[in-house]
């Protein structure tokens, strides 16, 4: 009796339940590092794209991955890194920028996509940009830069001059 596979779809939907290890109220779907789901033949094939090549979290994003995917019952299962293209915040869900923001995260302004984002990137990186980033908790655009470095490597510690709280920010890649 041949064995019947899920299908993609849900493979996806089994996926959206699998939490950042770092950020565990998003995704791996919602921040768009899952890149694709298919079978070839027998075996489950997912590939994902660290959100930088030198991501602590995703030796562990890999194992969570497949802890819950062989929970699901997949027994054949690969998973497949890919670097190219570079992940990028473009990626990230507008429901994961939501949920950040909820959490008292800063979502990414914008990222390196192809889709004109790309411009202004280099303005702000070159200091010609006046990037704001609102506060997560009150909404107030008066906010400064505290480190360029987080409580992770992917995001900037930020500090709002309104109701002064510290909050993080998700850097753009």
């Amino acid at each position: 009796m041949a064995t019947v596979l899920p299908s993609v779809d849900e493979v996806w939907a089994w996926l959206g339940e699998v939490p950042d290890p770092e950020i565990p109220v998003v995704s791996v779907t919602d921040l768009g590092i899952v890149r694709e789901v298919r079978w070839d033949g027998d075996t489950l094939v997912v590939a994902v794209t660290p959100t930088y090549s030198g991501c602590p979290a995703t030796g562990v994003i890999d194992l969570m991955i497949e802890t819950h995917l062989r929970g699901k019952g997949i027994a054949d299962l690969r998973l497949e890194r890919r670097l190219s293209p570079p992940w990028t915040t473009d990626w990230v869900t507008e429901a994961a920028r939501d949920k950040l923001r909820a959490y008292g995260i800063a979502p990414p302004v914008d990222g390196t996509a192809s889709d004109g984002m790309t411009a202004s990137r280099a303005a702000r990186l070159s200091g010609r940009s006046n990037l704001v980033i609102a506060c997560p908790r009150c909404g107030s655009s008066d906010t400064e830069r505290v480190s360029q470095f987080g409580s992770t490597p992917c995001k900037a510690s930020y500090r709002c001059r309104a109701c002064l709280e510290p909050f993080d920010y998700f850097k753009c890649h």
